[in-house]
């Protein structure tokens, strides 16, 4: 079904996320059957502006089969044919839409393991996220409604309203937070189960402003190594390598994770940790701030860019924002919302509250993040 909303985000995609340009080329991955308008309106303007469009299909019924049986050898020459094209590729625009986001959920995890080192790892994070101008998003699918738990038609209204957000006023908003967060060394962080404090000194901070996610909206960096230590408790549902996990509570010594557990999926999170060595650390720590995402729906992209959140990854660090732990397979994006209606909490930067409850505590700054100042244009 056409809809005039996907002409202007797929606008947004090729001329702002990723500027594409004449004679560049387009890596476009399009996963799910829903996916297919939005790819449409994507190729076609990507091709008016005189770019060459590589395009395939993908989703996780068809990685499934897949993952089965995949042995490591298939998998270093289904990378190596991949890392082909990406190496030709200017750009890449991947849009996630699966049917069931619970496709690999009975995958052997020792499989999904050895597909995100030997394929993810060195196609995406080694060259796709250090070399392309690049831009992913999720699709305002069936499923994706009900993990938000609301009508479809519901869900599409907020999707586009939240992807299509002013993403040019919202990197001017964030140049504030940046700069205060390039001055800050110590952080400590606390609400209901967490008592977190870790250093950021000399780690570069960067803004995520509509350019490598939509929906967008985060600042983030990385702790020192080393330095975390204490406990976090988050506090929103994580659907991870297809399962739910609820309540995860990670401690840190000396910036090792230490222990962990969940209320739900508990049983999983040792292997997860367990993948390699670097799994056990944390690669980023940023701060969520796009006041059209307001509750969690188990999707990363969305849940980690929740006004008044941050999240605390474990696994690997990104090139741009490197601690040195950049050889992990894992980079997993848990989130705690400190809004008083998920229990609080605060942040301090150097000894000094920065944000109570979600709310940062500088007015002029909470004023330049909010639904008036960013509202998107061109939905109507």
């Amino acid at each position: 079904m056409k809809d005039k909303r996907n002409e202007v985000l797929a606008k947004l995609l090729v001329e702002y996320s990723c500027e594409l340009k004449k004679g560049e080329t387009l890596y476009l991955e399009i996963k799910g059957k829903d996916t297919l308008e939005l790819g449409k309106q994507i190729l076609r303007r990507a091709t008016e502006r005189g770019a060459t469009v590589f395009w395939y299909y993908n989703d996780d019924s068809l990685l499934r089969q897949w993952l089965k049986s995949a042995d490591a050898s298939q998998m270093k020459s289904l990378a190596a044919m991949h890392l082909q094209m990406m190496k030709k590729a200017d750009a890449y625009i991947g849009i996630r839409g699966n049917d069931n986001p619970f496709d690999l959920a009975d995958i052997d995890p020792k499989q999904t393991a050895l597909h995100n080192k030997l394929f993810v790892k060195p196609v995406h994070f080694e060259e796709r996220v250090k070399r392309t101008k690049w831009v992913v998003l999720r699709y305002p699918s069936n499923s994706m409604a009900q993990l938000a738990q609301t009508s479809q038609e519901s869900f599409e209204d907020y999707y586009y309203a939240v992807c299509c957000a002013d993403y040019p006023k919202m990197s001017k908003a964030q140049d504030q937070l940046k700069a205060l967060m390039e001055r800050t060394d110590k952080v400590h962080i606390k609400g209901p189960g967490t008592d977190l404090s870790f250093s950021i000194k000399g780690i570069p901070v960067i803004k995520c402003d509509g350019k490598r996610n939509i929906p967008d909206g985060e600042v983030y960096t990385a702790p020192v190594k080393t330095s975390v230590n204490g406990t976090v408790r988050y506090n929103a549902p994580s659907l991870y390598e297809g399962t739910v996990f609820n309540g995860v509570a990670l401690t840190f010594k000396d910036g090792r994770i230490v222990e962990a557990r969940a209320d739900s999926g508990g049983e999983k999170l040792q292997k997860i940790f367990d993948t390699d060595a670097g799994a056990r650390y944390v690669g980023e720590f940023a701060i969520g701030c796009n006041p059209f995402v307001l509750k969690p729906m188990m999707d990363t992209l969305f849940d980690e860019k929740i006004a008044g959140s941050f999240h605390f990854t474990p696994g690997a660090c990104y090139e741009e924002a490197s601690n040195g732990n950049d050889k992990s397979a894992i980079h997993w994006d848990l989130v705690q919302i400190q809004r008083p209606e998920y229990g609080g909490g605060g942040g301090g930067f150097d000894g000094k509250l920065i944000r109570r409850n979600g709310v940062f505590t500088d007015p002029r700054l909470e004023s330049l993040f909010s639904k008036k100042a960013l509202k998107p244009a061109g939905l109507d």
